[in-house]
């Protein structure tokens, strides 16, 4: 984790790598840290003014309770923030010096939406944050991201006003999450409850407790449609049980005490690819004629698509390299909220190029999903599917005759 230098280290680093990248686009343009109200209405300086307007409590990681420090290391009380930046560009305005400004600073974030262990060593190494030779911000655990805050024209100029008497300078917002600051204090934990009765009373003592769910194939085998999904456990068997994966149900084929299958082609018309949430349901009819449910501990599950097609839709000449769309066919129709990001690796030894596009939103729940891409350079690429993070698998030739036996040779496409 990090110690009280945390914040102003992330400060320092943001200053150095645009000064390194405004003074090559404008000459003579110098980053500052200054409060905008101290820089006053008649500035004629050339350059960039990052201040720190707001620190928040990230309400996701507050809790964490120390799970995320690194193996080894005394457990403490931790604090998770958010950086909230405020980005003002001056300049001559005749020659667009604070749009050109603006511009330099949005690509150098674009280009590096992550704080890197290297990043935070030069900064502490330069001469000019010596006051920051003790930050440990490298050791950190989780890494930082910089990214735009996206206000309103009213949200900007609020912040603004918060500045006396401060005429307004061309401006953006972005957010540096999430810096962990340790306490000196280690944490406590209580010591584990023995006994889950109440009064003697247990209200379900045949609940069923779910311990793994792996593939039938093996432990380490990708979870796809095709899959036979094993559940393992205790007191899964009841007289009726189904199995819920995400917002899909259905019953199993086989189970006992300890064990259940299901294939996951009963749930193909619901099922979703992605990070799902997996539980044993038992139904318990009542001699009135109601049923009750009751429901295991929920465990997460990686259900990967697979890519059934993928085709080249439009062709656009930019500088040599190919502009247009992808289509590509998923085994498993993907919602309209979930992430989709396309993978492309050129498929050649020499000088491979890679690429990452991002899909656009959606309305539907489909299993087509059209990407754009921008300049790529022409060529024959295996295509990889990630949807919120659970990626499609590749195939293998297999055939020891080919000259490229043990290669990822499918799904491909050619670009060109």
């Amino acid at each position: 984790m990090s110690n009280y230098l945390a914040i102003a280290t992330v400060t320092a680093i943001l200053q150095r790598i645009l000064q390194s990248a405004v003074q090559l686009d404008v000459s003579g343009a110098r980053v500052t840290t200054l409060q905008p109200s101290s820089l006053g209405g008649g500035l004629t300086q050339t350059g960039v003014n990052l201040y720190l307007y707001q620190v928040s409590r990230n309400p996701a990681l507050n809790n964490s309770e120390g799970s995320l420090m690194r193996k080894g290391t005394v457990s403490k009380r931790q604090t998770a923030l958010d950086l909230n930046y405020l980005i003002s560009v001056y300049g001559n305005e005749a020659e667009l010096e604070p749009q050109r400004l603006l511009g330099s600073v949005i690509r150098v974030f674009s280009d590096r939406p992550n704080v890197i262990p290297e990043m935070i060593q030069e900064t502490l190494a330069d001469s000019s944050f010596a006051f920051l030779a003790q930050s440990n911000l490298a050791d950190q655990f989780m890494q930082l991201r910089i990214m735009p805050n996206d206000l309103s024209l009213d949200d900007l100029s609020k912040v603004w006003t918060t500045f006396f008497q401060t005429p307004y300078a061309l401006s953006m917002s972005y957010r540096v999450t999430t810096v962990m600051i340790d306490g000196e204090e280690t944490n406590q934990q209580a010591l584990p409850i023995r006994d889950r009765s109440f009064g003697g009373i247990v209200p379900f003592p045949s609940q069923p407790v779910i311990d793994q769910a792996v593939s039938e194939t093996g432990w380490f085998d990708p979870l796809v449609a095709e899959s036979t999904l094993v559940v393992r456990g205790k007191h899964l068997q009841s007289q009726s049980v189904a199995i819920r994966i995400g917002d899909a149900e259905a019953a199993p084929i086989d189970m006992n005490e300890t064990q259940i299958k299901l294939p996951l082609l009963n749930l193909i018309h619901d099922l979703r690819p992605g990070v799902q949430h997996l539980q044993v349901l038992h139904r318990i009819a009542s001699g009135t004629g109601t049923t009750s449910t009751v429901g295991s501990n929920t465990v997460p599950i990686v259900i990967r698509p697979v890519i059934k097609s993928c085709r080249w839709i439009s062709s656009n000449q930019w500088d040599d390299l190919k502009s247009g769309e992808i289509e590509v066919e998923s085994n498993l129709a993907i919602a309209p909220r979930q992430r989709v990001v396309l993978v492309l690796n050129e498929w050649t030894v020499e000088n491979p190029a890679a690429y990452l596009f991002e899909a656009t939103s959606r309305t539907e729940t489909t299993p087509l999903i059209r990407i754009p891409i921008r300049s790529v350079k022409p060529g024959t690429y295996l295509v990889r599917l990630q949807v919120d993070g659970a990626e499609s698998p590749l195939s293998i030739e297999t055939d020891s005759q080919s000259p490229t036996t043990n290669w990822y040779n499918s799904p491909k496409i050619t670009i060109g």
